[in-house]
């Protein structure tokens, strides 16, 4: 194929802004695009290469793959291999875990698979996963297994039929993904069946412009780059992507390489000595970026600074270079290194048999991180109370005339004549570790995994998608099993926060929100969230109050800003911190208090005037951000014993 430097300098449009998002930039809301951009253009090249090869009659998919190998391989190992000593050096025993299932993961071309697995793309904890990047190497590379035999097979069909063919499955690509927006979210964004539409786009333009220069168009490659620059700055982690949201990214990089020929102001544009420069080490540049980063932030007891994100940003392009030229340009060429194929797939095969081997033995042998090494005592007591986060007293009951479902639970303790019902989410439910049976009463503990426990509310996430456990009504058939027995007090335990805010955690973006409803169509996000949280917590307390006494629980301290490492090997954080992120809690535990419940204030269990405390003597008290073990749970349950 024709060198076209403004394809070079396009990929610099789309690397900078996924390294800018990334870092944390809200400018660059929409970076993300930038691999939908790349996508395309590796669509075009390599359908252009094996057109090519297929007129002339010499085809030949060991050859494909060799080129594969030396433009991949290389610098993706030595982008793993420097991982690893970081890993060891700053992961806890479950990272590093999961960092090591990573490793095997990327050698196979399968990471898409296993993040699909284990974590959304715009997930908080997503930012300190390593390898989380290569997600898209292993789509492309799924993509390529297949996509060179086939367009062989079918070649015999004819340049024409075998064109309608590819645009018949970009059509049907393009379907999966956008049903599967509201009903696979995750396996959409991962997996490369949905995502395989972006990279035929580029196919069906290397089609059209087979046998001739692109078209020159200023209009439509002006329209291209605008449409990318539009996905960049206005398209966010709030929309359900890929799908029609990734058509303007998508239909733009189309444009340019159709009707951006030389003489454009488009072609003009990509084409400078900066963009070209970019683009030529925008793979190493992609590979560099988000280990950077996410060292930095499993580093840190916090967010890392804008300051030294965009330091990291730059080093980034600059390591780039370095394995660029001194790794990738040295396997691609005249005068490449292991210039037999043969040998080169010996090498290869060699290396990835180390690095898989590598991997496996990270995941199923768990060596000792230097955290464990020199923290033993914190570590196994972190555990200790991770695995007693979420369970039950062993003395517990189940409750009668309970119909369980995913994520619900209900036990009783006691046999007393007063009844008591603890009423909640996960917050409630990871008391139970800590309530005991008291005397006279009879303690029922009614859990519903991430559903707030209000009358006449619903919760939803982002998409405006109903979340598993809390249909319309649903919460509300569970208040009327609460009701059934009848209880003299009536305790609300819930992750406030959330509800009144709408998101998990404070960022450049609204990452993993989940807003409460209560199905008006004015519905507006985290400002109508806070208000049907207000409303549903007063509807709340006017019900149960006409026969019980209505206890509402402040939520426990949220460590929401802090580190996975902070929470495991700091002693203590500013209380300050802490009270401002609840503020939104607290005005909602005002009206509640106003309305006639009895609010039950527990951050004094866990905090003095200054700082609120992450340890009870050797033993780490929070294992996430905002639930804790047996010794936090006994704190909590005692305050809601003195209550009673």
């Amino acid at each position: 194929m024709q060198y076209r430097r403004e394809i070079d300098g396009l990929r610099a449009v789309a690397v900078v802004p996924v390294i800018l998002f990334h870092a944390g930039f809200s400018l660059f809301s929409g970076g993300f695009v930038g691999v939908d951009v790349f996508f395309v253009i590796s669509g075009y090249l390599i359908t252009g290469i094996l057109i090519g090869e297929l007129e002339r009659g010499d085809f030949s998919i060991a050859r494909f793959y060799e080129r594969r190998a030396r433009r991949i391989l290389p610098a993706l190992f030595l982008v793993i291999a420097c991982c690893i000593p970081f890993a060891w050096y700053l992961m806890l025993p479950q990272q590093q875990a999961e960092f090591a299932a990573s490793i095997a993961a990327v050698t196979l071309f399968s990471s898409n698979v296993l993040f699909w697995m284990q974590t959304g793309y715009f997930a908080s904890d997503a930012e300190l996963r390593p390898l989380l990047h290569t997600w898209s190497l292993a789509v492309e590379e799924q993509y390529y297994l297949l996509f060179p035999i086939l367009l062989a097979v079918f070649w015999r069909w004819g340049r024409q039929r075998v064109l309608l063919l590819i645009v018949l499955a970009a059509l049907a690509s393009l379907a999966l993904s956008q049903w599967a927006s509201d009903h696979a979210e995750s396996a959409n964004f991962y997996l490369a069946p949905p995502r395989a539409w972006e990279l035929l786009a580029g196919s069906i333009c290397a089609f059209l412009l087979r046998g001739r220069p692109s078209f020159a168009n200023s209009w439509l490659s002006g329209l291209g780059l605008a449409l990318i620059v539009f996905s960049i700055l206005f398209l966010d982690d709030s929309l359900p992507f890929p799908g029609i949201y990734a058509l303007p990214p998508v239909l733009g990089t189309v444009l340019i390489i159709l009707f951006g020929g030389a003489g454009t102001p488009a072609a003009r544009l990509l084409s400078l000595r900066a963009f070209v420069g970019i683009g030529l080490i925008s793979y190493s540049a992609y590979l560099w970026h988000q280990p950077l980063f996410a060292f930095a932030r499993l580093g840190s007891d916090t967010e890392p600074t804008r300051l030294l994100m965009t330091a990291l940003a730059g080093l980034s392009l600059i390591l780039a270079w370095l394995s660029w030229r001194f790794v990738e340009q040295p396997f691609r060429g005249k005068g490449a290194l292991l210039p037999s194929r043969p040998r080169l797939f010996a090498v290869s095969g060699l290396a990835i048999a180390v690095m898989l081997a590598i991997g496996l033995a990270g995941y199923l042998a768990k060596p000792p991180t230097r955290i464990e090494l020199e923290h033993p005592v914190l570590l196994a007591n972190a555990e200790r109370e991770a695995r007693t986060g979420m369970g039950w007293h062993e003395g517990s009951m189940p409750c009668e005339g309970f119909v369980s479902s995913e994520g619900l639970n209900c036990r009783r303790y006691g046999d007393g004549p007063e009844k008591v019902v603890f009423w909640g989410d996960s917050h409630v439910l990871m008391l139970g570790p800590a309530v005991r049976p008291l005397p006279g009463k009879t303690i029922y503990v009614i859990g519903l995994w991430g559903c707030p426990p209000l009358l006449g509310v619903a919760r939803q996430d982002r998409f405006g998608n109903f979340y598993f456990c809390d249909q319309p009504g649903t919460i509300d058939s569970y208040a009327k099993y609460v009701e059934s027995l009848q209880p003299d007090e009536v305790f609300l335990v819930a992750r406030w926060t959330l509800y009144a805010r709408g998101h998990y955690v404070q960022s450049r973006l609204q990452r993993d929100t989940h807003f409460i409803t209560d199905g008006r169509a004015d519905f507006n996000g985290a400002e109508s969230s806070a208000e049907v949280l207000r409303e549903g917590m007063l509807r709340t307390i006017a019900h149960f109050s006409r026969s019980a006494r209505v206890y509402v629980v402040q939520q426990i301290p949220d460590m929401h800003e802090y580190t996975p490492r902070a929470r495991v090997l700091m002693p203590a954080v500013p209380r300050s911190g802490i009270e401002e992120w609840h503020a939104s809690e607290t005005s909602m535990l005002h009206q509640a208090a106003a309305a006639g419940a009895t609010v039950i204030e527990t951050h004094d269990a866990f905090c003095d005037a200054q700082s609120c405390t992450l340890r009870d003597g050797m033993t780490p008290i929070y294992f996430d951000d905002n639930h804790v073990g047996y010794l936090g749970s006994r704190r909590t349950f005692e305050k809601l014993v003195n209550a009673m």
